[in-house]
């Protein structure tokens, strides 16, 4: 671990973390828009495009928006962020689609599935790659 990382606040993690955020937004929502124009359902358009954004997700919060902790492998500190991440903001963000698609339309189902996920992501990323919650 780095100097920078060692000092590094919650704050600034916010802040790295929401940038991440919206890149990784803009590929999931990039991967989903060409999904649907290739006629995948909007379920499955959704999962495979949030797992190719999630991939990105880890590697961009682990090496740069949070401290690795060393003592959990890579393959577990993935696993449990890409499981958190199925929970959380695949799981929100189907159910948004799956709710509200036919109420309000595809889009709007899913980037308000994406919102209210992102929050929570910030919690799951923090004790996924680093052991921890709070502090």
């Amino acid at each position: 671990m780095s100097a920078d990382q060692s000092r590094r606040s919650t704050c600034n993690k916010i802040i790295r973390f929401a940038i991440v955020g919206l890149v990784n937004t803009a590929i999931d929502l990039a991967g989903f828009f060409l999904l649907l124009k290739l006629h995948v359902p909007p379920l499955p358009a959704n999962v495979a495009s949030w797992f190719i954004a999630v991939t990105f997700s880890f590697a961009a919060n682990g090496f740069w928006s949070f401290e690795r902790d060393p003592a959990i492998r890579l393959h577990h500190a993935f696993l449990r962020f890409a499981s958190l991440g199925a929970l959380i903001s695949l799981g929100v963000s189907s159910l948004a689609i799956a709710l509200f698609a036919g109420v309000v339309g595809v889009w709007p189902a899913k980037i308000g599935g994406v919102v209210v996920a992102a929050v929570l992501n910030f919690l799951a990323a923090r004790w996924s790659i680093e052991g921890r919650l709070l502090k």
